[in-house]
Formats: C-alpha cells, sequence, structure tokens
C-alpha cells in the first residue's frame, strides 16, 4: 500500500509516541522503542510504511546534526591532545574485533569474503549510542568525550575507506587508488579551508548580526550542511565534515546557543533513524542467522568492552574511566548497516551475512543500550541518580 510522506510521518511519530510511552511507563530506554515501532509497522511487520531508504536516508541527517552538536561541545586542542591515544586504541581493537568477526562466520559456514565483510562491520562502534548517552554537560565526562569522538572519528575514516573498496570491487568506483588518496588529502583540506572561511566570514557575521536568532539558526544550518556536503565531494563521509563544521566555531560565544535550539531537530531525525533501522530488518529470515548472531553479538558486548579497557588502561587511562567508555562503545554500528546494505546491493556478498550483520548490530544495539542506561550517567537514565544532561 502506497500511503504520502505525510501520512508515513503520521503514522512514524504518533506511533514513537505510544512506543515511548510503554517503554517510559516500563522503565526501558526510548531507542529500543523507536527500533521496535519500525519492526512493527515497517514493510515487514503490518507494512504500514514501506519507504524505508526514504525514511532511512532523512534519519542520515541527524546523526549529521548529531556530530555538528558534538562539535560545538569540544575545544579543538583538547581533541588534538587525546589523538594519539585515540589512534593507537582504534587501530588495534579494529584488528582485533575484524578477527573476532571473522572467525565467528568461517565457524559458521560462510566464505571467506562473506566471513571478511562480516569482521569487517564488526569493527566500528556507534557514533550514536555512544555520544547521545553521553552526558556532555557535566565536566567529570569531558575527558571521557575527548577520547570517545578521537575513536568514533578515526573508526569513520575507516569505514569510509571500506566503503570505497566496496565499490570499487563491485566495480562502480573506478580509480580505486585516487579515491582513497583524495579521501586522505580531503581530511587536512576540508579542516584548514572550514577554518579560514570561519574566522573571516562566520564570525564576523556571527558578531555583526548575533541579536537575530532566526539569522544565527540559518547560518548554523548552512554551515553545518555545507561542510558535510563539502566533506562528500571529497571522498569523506557528511559525518566529518559536520563535525569540522562543529568544532571550528566551537570556540564562538554563540556555539553554546546554538546547540540548545538544534536539539530538537537533531532528535526529529535520529527518530526517523532508528525507526528505519527496525523497519529495514526482516524478522522472518532470523531463523537463518539466529545463532551465529547471538554468538557474534555475545563476543561483541564482551569482548569489545574488555579490549577498550585493556587497550585504555595501556595508554595509561584509569581504570574506572577505561571500563565505562568500553562499556559505552561496546557494540556495532550503524556503519555496520551500511557496509551490510552496500555490500549486498553489489553482489559481494550472500544475504545470509548481510542478514547475519544487521541481525548482530541490532541486538549489540539493543543490549548496550540497556547496559549503558541502568549502569552508567546518561540523559535518559531511568534512574534520577544517573540521569545526567
Amino acid at each position: 500500500m502506497d500511503v504520502s510522506i505525510t501520512f508515513s510521518f503520521f503514522l512514524i511519530f504518533t506511533g514513537a509516541a505510544v512506543f515511548a510511552s510503554l517503554a517510559l511507563a516500563t522503565r526501558q530506554p526510548l531507542l529500543i522503542a523507536y527500533i521496535a515501532l519500525g519492526a512493527f509497522i515497517g514493510p515487514y511487520g503490518l507494512s504500514l510504511v514501506t519507504d524505508t531508504k526514504l525514511l532511512a536516508d532523512i534519519g542520515h541527517i541527524g546523526i549529521i546534526f548529531l556530530l555538528f552538536l558534538l562539535g560545538l561541545d569540544m575545544q579543538p586542542q583538547a581533541l588534538w591532545s587525546t589523538l594519539r591515544k585515540s589512534t593507537v586504541v582504534a587501530l588495534a581493537s579494529s584488528v582485533l574485533f575484524l578477527a573476532m568477526g571473522f572467525v565467528v562466520a568461517k565457524l559458521s559456514g560462510f566464505s571467506d569474503l562473506d566471513a571478511l565483510i562480516v569482521g569487517t562491520a564488526m569493527m566500528f562502534s556507534s557514533t550514536i549510542i555512544g555520544i547521545k548517552l553521553l552526558p556532555t554537560t557535566v565536566l567529570h565526562h569531558r575527558h571521557i568525550g575527548e577520547l570517545m569522538i578521537g575513536m568514533l572519528l578515526l573508526q569513520d575514516l575507516l569505514a569510509i575507506l571500506v566503503l570505497v573498496v566496496l565499490f570499487s570491487a563491485a566495480g562502480e568506483g573506478d580509480g580505486m587508488g585516487s579515491a582513497l588518496a583524495l579521501s586522505m588529502l580531503g581530511l587536512p583540506l576540508l579542516a584548514g579551508s572550514a577554518l579560514v572561511i570561519v574566522r573571516f566570514v562566520l564570525l564576523p557575521l556571527i558578531t555583526r548580526f548575533d541579536r537575530f536568532h532566526e539569522y544565527i539558526f540559518l547560518l548554523a544550518l548552512g554551515w553545518c550542511l555545507g561542510m558535510a556536503e563539502a566533506a562528500k565531494a571529497l571522498g569523506l563521509s557528511e559525518e566529518i565534515g559536520a563535525f569540522i563544521a562543529g568544532i571550528t566555531i566551537a570556540t564562538s560565544p554563540i556555539s553554546q546557543y546554538i546547540a540548545v535550539n538544534l536539539k530538537p531537530l537533531r532528535d526529529f531525525f535520529l527518530i526517523l533513524f532508528f525507526f528505519s533501522v527496525g523497519a529495514r530488518f526482516d524478522l522472518t529470515m532470523l531463523q537463518l542467522v539466529w545463532l551465529p548472531a547471538v554468538v557474534l553479538a555475545t563476543l561483541v558486548l564482551t569482548v569489545k568492552p574488555a579490549a577498550y579497557r585493556w587497550l585504555l588502561k595501556g595508554v595509561s587511562e584509569k581504570r574506572t574511566l577505561a571500563w565505562d567508555l568500553g562499556f559505552r562503545l561496546g557494540q556495532a554500528s550503524e556503519f555496520s548497516l551500511l557496509i551490510a546494505y552496500v555490500a549486498t546491493s553489489a553482489a559481494l556478498i550472500s544475504d545470509k551475512a548481510s542478514l547475519l550483520i544487521q541481525a548482530t548490530t541490532i541486538i549489540t544495539l539493543v543490549a548496550s543500550s540497556y547496559i549503558v542506561v541502568f549502569n552508567y550517567p546518561t540523559p535518559i537514565a531511568i534512574s534520577d541518580r544517573l540521569r545526567r544532561d
């Protein structure tokens, strides 16, 4: 049944309000309610909303705004000081998680290529879970935020390289070497250009017209989305462009005003993103991969926190912080889902392998949300003792 986008939005947000009420009444994380709603009224449920690709594209904007707002809360000097530690931890952990996913997939009877892509998808942690559940306004957690975003950005770069390789292997990306070179050169070029524009264009405009709040709001939107598109044109991801857009104006006095006013817009798009995650998963096919999915998800949920804890201790971080950060990053990523979708559309992996990645990712997103919400300070904690904004 074809329905208008307006009616789809009505179903999604009315349903989200109902499911969120049930989640809060039963002390469940809200993210779970949005994923469950997608599975319930999506194409593999009641089929009330079927254009999940459009909704996924719209929901992707929520991730872009999330990274932009995070950049606004970060100071460039502090981020740079943690980059060395972040690089060591991110690269070492990525190798370990790739090997873990590869071994589980091979032992489950998948081909070498299927297993390699499954392992690659397990390398990344969720930016949304990690950042959305982190209390950004609590000073005690500032250092955790700096380490987390450093590792997530490096994982983002790795994910872009993986996607470039997938497109090239499918014959859709000619000149693989030049594409990789452009991606690597694009980051410093984008950051340098952003700093120049902010210093000589944006800050003078903000200083002159800061009393016009609507203008500041529009300027922030244009800057965020413009940098996202610039990053995409340079072979990077929109998320990287949005984060650079945020961090380059983080020192401006108006940055916190922008952050506060964009949060409702970010939440609007993130609801659509999590809805699309649930809607795109075919529950009827789960029986084909339930055993390897449960095994792999269990390993992700246990090995990732332990590995991050051990690696962070190795770079002189405190034990308490290492466990905290390890559990906050102890899941698969939205990039894992993207890799599954791209590899399937390019006919590089079997549908069964794609389903394994999707099932493992959703299980870990759900379980990790519970672990963090019930044990660590978050903005959406059920307990008043743990609720921090």
